[in-house]
């Protein structure tokens, strides 16, 4: 029976992935890509060589689960990838990764980058203990979290995407008021950018821009 690497990658700057991640790729049997176009990249830029790759991302890991199974069965090596970061955290692999458990499947983790954990650092918020959300629910839903997060004592991180920033900060100043709040954006990329400030300060910071493009990283402070 083969095993499953959980492996993380670059969250941007390529150069950030481990020499034990690399290793692991270039030995891989077969690479789990939740994108193979950004996988290819990875590849590529470090030479590691002709792999197979098997999409595997949000839109099919229930429908294919079964045969990704049979695949590590088969295979000696099975390296499991994300786009960016670590597997499973706000990405696919949690299913594949119960199911390893339930079969008595051998797995490893070869920890990598992680923009929670890279925002929190540079935030300048205290970050020994926080809460993480992932993405944000839309609307009425995401009222009623903001609601129930609005006591919690911690820094509150979560992703969103730039199109629906300003409509979120909005949301935050209503219910939290005017806290302080931390917004990493394409964090160890070439256009990073960092804003540290009130959440007004925020809106009026991301208006300004005549589009704000890549992902974002947001800290609530406690």
């Amino acid at each position: 029976m083969g095993k499953l690497f959980l492996v993380g990658t670059p969250i941007g700057n390529l150069e950030d992935i481990t020499i034990r991640a690399l290793k692991t790729l270039e030995k891989a049997d077969l690479i789990l890509a939740e994108d193979k176009r950004v996988t290819l990249k990875l590849i590529n830029h470090f030479n590691l060589g002709k792999k197979e790759l098997y999409t595997f991302n949000e839109v099919n890991s229930k429908r294919n689960l079964p045969e990704v199974l049979t695949l590590i069965r088969n295979y000696n090596s099975i390296v499991l990838v994300s786009d960016a970061g670590m597997p499973v955290l706000s990405d696919p692999g949690y299913n594949l990764v119960n199911a390893c458990w339930e079969e008595g499947i051998e797995m490893e983790v070869i920890p990598g980058p992680s923009a929670i954990t890279t925002v929190l650092a540079i935030s300048g918020f205290p970050a020994s203990k926080f809460l993480f959300l992932g993405f944000l629910p839309r609307d009425k839903k995401l009222r009623r979290l903001l609601k129930e997060i609005k006591d919690f004592k911690y820094p509150v991180v979560f992703f969103e995407s730039p199109h629906r920033i300003n409509k979120t900060l909005n949301e935050i100043l209503e219910s939290f008021g005017d806290i302080e709040l931390f917004v990493g954006r394409e964090m160890t990329k070439v256009y990073q950018e960092f804003f540290k400030g009130r959440v007004s300060e925020g809106i009026t910071f991301f208006e300004s821009k005549n589009q704000v493009k890549g992902e974002l990283t947001v800290v609530i402070s406690p």
